[in-house]
C-alpha cells in the first residue's frame, strides 16, 4: 500500500538503515538532515509497494558509491543524486517512472527519498540486497541476470559520466570503482535500468518499511531508557552476540573500500569474551574467542549499547560500548547462485556459511534468546 514519508519517518528510516548497513552504506546522519529540509520545505515523497508499479515502468537503482571513510570527511553537494538519474534518464531517452534504493544500508536508504523529493519521482519499496554490501555487482538484479549496463556516475563537481555498454557485473564494479576513486573516492551511481517485472521479480521487497519499523522500535525503547537489543530482536530474526567495549580498531582506506577489523570485549554477562570483526565497508565476519559465529550474507550490525544508534566502521573508535548482533539475511540472499557472490568465499574467507535461522523480512513471532547459545561455532 503507497504511504508517504513524514518527517517522524525520516528520523525511524536513519536509524533502522543504519542498521540494516552492518557498517557501511555511508552514515546517515547528513542524508537524514537533507531530507529533513526538503520535507520542511514543503516538498513531499511518495513510497509505493512493488505491486504498485506496472510491469512495465521503468526506473533505476540509486545510491553513492565510495569508501565510507571518504564520505565521512567530504562534504555532498547535494545534486549528485539527481544528476546521475537524469543523466541516465537522458540516455535511456525517456523520464523514468520510479526510482528504488540500490541497498537499503546506511545513508543509501536516505538517498533515494532525497530523489524522490527533489524529482517528484516515487519509490519503490524494496532494494536488491536487503543490507549493505561493498561491491555493486553484490545485488539480486545482477545475480539473477539484469545487465548492469547502460549505468551513470556523478560527482560534487558537476561532472556526469554514461558506462554505455559493460556486459559482466564484475567489471562494472573494477571500472565504476576506478572513476569513483577518480571523483575523489565519492560518487552518486544510478545503476540498474530495471523494470517494475524485474523488481517485482528480483528485488528484496518491503525494506524501506522495514527499516522504518526497525528504526521505530529503537526510537521507542530510547524513549523509554530500554536495552534496544530487544527491540530489534523483536522485530528481526537474530542473535545477540556481545555487549562490550570497541579495545582495539585497525582501519584503512584500500582501493577505495574501507577494509580492516575491530575487537570488542565483552562486559556484563559477556565478561571474558572477545568478540573480532572482519570489515570491507561492512561488517563480514565476526568470530568469538576464534570461532567463527556469523558471516556474510547474515547480518553482523554494531549498535551504540545505550542508544541503539548504529556504528558504521568509520566511526569506530577506542572505548565505545556497544552491543553486537546478528540478523538472518533475506532468503533472496542464501540461494547457490547468490552466495558465490555474497558468501564468505566471494570476499576471500574460507569458511561455510551457516544461516541464522530465519529471514530477515519475516518477523519473528517470539523474541529471539539474547545469550550467545543462540549463537554456535560456525568453523
Amino acid at each position: 500500500m503507497p504511504w508517504t514519508v513524514t518527517l517522524d519517518d525520516v528520523e525511524a528510516i536513519a536509524v533502522g538503515s543504519g542498521i540494516l548497513g552492518t557498517g557501511g552504506g555511508g552514515n546517515p546522519y547528513l542524508g537524514k538532515l537533507q531530507l529533513r529540509r526538503h520535507l520542511e520545505e514543503g516538498r513531499s515523497v511518495r513510497v509505493l509497494a512493488v505491486d504498485d508499479i506496472a510491469p512495465d515502468a521503468l526506473g533505476c537503482g540509486i545510491g553513492g558509491m565510495g569508501a565510507p571513510t571518504v564520505g565521512y570527511e567530504k562534504l555532498p553537494a547535494g545534486t549528485e543524486m539527481v544528476a546521475a538519474v537524469e543523466a541516465l534518464a537522458r540516455y535511456a531517452g525517456r523520464p523514468l517512472d520510479f526510482v528504488v534504493p540500490g541497498e537499503i544500508g546506511g545513508a543509501n536508504g536516505i538517498v533515494p527519498l532525497i530523489v524522490g523529493a527533489l524529482t517528484g519521482l516515487p519509490v519503490v519499496d524494496a532494494d536488491p540486497m536487503g543490507r549493505a554490501f561493498p561491491e555493486l555487482q553484490m545485488d539480486t538484479f545482477m545475480i539473477n541476470g539484469v545487465r548492469p549496463s547502460p549505468f551513470a556516475l556523478a560527482d560534487v563537481h558537476g561532472h556526469a559520466v554514461i558506462f554505455d555498454r559493460v556486459t559482466d557485473p564484475l567489471w562494472a564494479e573494477r571500472l565504476a570503482r576506478a572513476t569513483t576513486i577518480g571523483m575523489g573516492g565519492s560518487a552518486a551511481l544510478a545503476m540498474p535500468l530495471v523494470t517494475g517485472r524485474q523488481v517485482k521479480d528480483f528485488g528484496i521487497p518491503g525494506t524501506l518499511s522495514l527499516a522504518r519499523r526497525l528504526g521505530r522500535a529503537v526510537l521507542q525503547a530510547r524513549a523509554r531508557h530500554a536495552s534496544p537489543v530487544p527491540a530489534i530482536l523483536a522485530e528481526v530474526p537474530g542473535v545477540h552476540l556481545l555487549d562490550g567495549k570497541v579495545v582495539d580498531v585497525e582501519r584503512r582506506t584500500v582501493q577505495g573500500f574501507a577494509r580492516g577489523r575491530v575487537r570488542v570485549e565483552g562486559l556484563d554477562r559477556f565478561q571474558g569474551a572477545v568478540l573480532e570483526i572482519e570489515f570491507q565497508n561492512e561488517y563480514l565476519v565476526a568470530r568469538r574467542d576464534g570461532r567463527v559465529e556469523v558471516t556474510t550474507p547474515d547480518l553482523i550490525c554494531v549498535i551504540d549499547a545505550d542508544t541503539g544508534e548504529p556504528v558504521s566502521t568509520e566511526v569506530l573508535r577506542y572505548g565505545l560500548r556497544v552491543s553486537v548482533l546478528g540478523l538472518a539475511a533475506p532468503r533472496q540472499l542464501k540461494t547457490p547462485a547468490a552466495l558465490e557472490v555474497v558468501g564468505p568465499r566471494a570476499f576471500g574467507y574460507d569458511v561455510e556459511f551457516r544461516p541464522l535461522p530465519g529471514d530477515l523480512l519475516a518477523r519473528p513471532e517470539t523474541r529471539r534468546p539474547a545469550p550467545a547459545e543462540a549463537a554456535g561455532p560456525m568453523a
